[in-house]
């Protein structure tokens, strides 16, 4: 029994050594294997509700290899920066990394979401966060819905990467290890989070995964280092020790006004030799905020550099054998891990929106598309029971109402303005369920 055993396991770290250097076959995602990328602009992959109540479409630049002809490729999805404030997905450095990155056979997506805060302090500018991340998980959910859909895009959906730069890192990093309530709770409270819509928000695709195999952070930061647990994705850092505006270690993020404390790539690298999480680091020593931002020789050796190393971490990542470009160097100072104690109450999953219609039992098992443009699909829990559902607009007044016995259910648009309503399902035995829905 042992020698079988021993000859299973040998036969699958061979097969899974085989898949390796089949995926990374002639060179691909190591070296420069096309010469040139094709890009699609302006694909919708969301709809979010912008600060001033308005639905804003969310889109993205697609970037793949001229002429690919694989079937499944790894997908790096970039995300702008700008302080949360300003930026967009056709900033210099996002765009040359989504060019750069599909010349060696990967699909890159540059994505946009909301920006703009107010007031122009740490209340205003948390919420500002909140909301990339939910945009950034809808554009992880786009591909895995297109992924078992249409398959128009052909990612491996298993070789998902998010990264960015400045505020676009802090979102990726946010998006990745932000996952539990008692984390989020100091900065929002959780009525005020579930009005926003949760981590998770409602910005598009609901229930479809958000799993990623890494994390891309250049001159970015996290709340707390402890956020990053043993069992998360290994990640890759470059960060300037001079960074005024994000700061190397630990400091106050300062985009003009500083507002808000966040650990540093420094002080994240010092939390994942304790946690044990993969941590790719690379010091700029004397280096100041985003040296690779621009068109001048110096800032494109400086790109260059981030392309070296960002690609050592993820032919890393997907198993090929190709020997490193630019191995991490010595992070500068000695950083003292503050203390931090690690939370337990997770965030809950709401799936009882689109694709999903196994929540056993419940009221309102499924509704979608949400956001729609015209009629809204409505599973209900169970036959045989009266249900009255109401629909009320932002200020609380009741716009629609709806009662039977059928357990689908479908609501026209109509006369409804554009914009976000609540839908409230109740039974004869006084149970409700409420969830927030989307017209446009």
């Amino acid at each position: 029994m042992r020698k079988i055993y021993l000859l299973l396991l040998f036969l699958i770290v061979l097969n899974s050594a085989s898949n390796a250097q089949n995926l990374c076959s002639n060179g691909r995602y190591a070296s420069d294997v096309y010469t040139t990328y094709s890009l699609t602009s302006n694909i919708q992959y969301g709809l979010s509700l912008a600060l001033n109540n308005s639905m804003q479409v969310q889109l993205l630049d697609f970037y793949q290899p001229t002429a690919d002809t694989a079937q499944a490729r790894p997908l790096i999805i970039w995300v702008h920066g700008g302080s949360f404030f300003g930026g967009s997905k056709t900033d210099v450095d996002v765009a040359a990394l989504s060019q750069r990155f599909s010349k060696k056979g990967y699909a890159c997506a540059s994505i946009n979401y909301r920006v703009g805060f107010t007031p122009f302090d740490s209340s205003g500018i948390v919420p500002a966060l909140l909301r990339a991340v939910q945009d950034l998980k809808a554009a992880i959910r786009f591909f895995y819905k297109d992924k078992l859909t249409t398959n128009s895009y052909k990612i491996d959906t298993n070789n998902i990467f998010i990264g960015g730069s400045s505020a676009g890192a802090i979102t990726a990093l946010h998006t990745a290890y932000l996952n539990k309530s008692c984390e989020i709770n100091p900065y929002i409270p959780q009525a005020t989070l579930d009005s926003y819509g949760g981590i998770e928000g409602n910005s598009g695709n609901g229930c479809y995964s958000t799993k990623i195999k890494g994390v891309i952070n250049l001159c970015g930061a996290l709340g707390k280092y402890g956020w990053i647990e043993p069992g998360d994705v290994p990640l890759c850092s470059m960060h300037g020790t001079t960074d005024a505006t994000v700061i190397y270690g630990r400091g106050k993020a300062n985009p003009g006004i500083p507002m808000l404390y966040l650990d540093g790539s420094r002080m994240m690298y010092a939390g994942t030799l304790i946690s044990g999480v993969g941590h790719n680091f690379y010091t700029w020593y004397g280096k100041g905020h985003v040296p690779y931002a621009g068109s001048s020789a110096s800032n494109l050796a400086y790109m260059d550099t981030t392309v070296n190393f960002v690609r050592d971490y993820l032919v890393q990542r997907l198993g090929c054998p190709d020997a490193a470009l630019l191995p991490p160097n010595t992070p500068s100072g000695i950083v003292t891990p503050y203390a931090y104690t690690t939370c337990t109450v997770n965030i809950a999953t709401d799936c009882a929106i689109g694709i999903n219609e196994s929540v056993a039992q419940n009221l309102l098992i499924a509704l979608y598309p949400n956001p729609t443009n015209d009629k809204l699909n409505i599973v209900l829990g169970s036959e045989n029971k009266t249900f009255t559902i109401q629909i009320t607009d932002i200020s609380g007044k009741l716009v629609k109402t709806i009662t039977g016995t059928q357990p689908r259910v479908i609501i026209e648009k109509g006369d409804l303005n554009p914009g976000m309503y609540l839908l409230k399902v109740s039974d004869e035995h006084g149970l409700s369920s409420t969830k927030k829905i989307f017209f446009y």
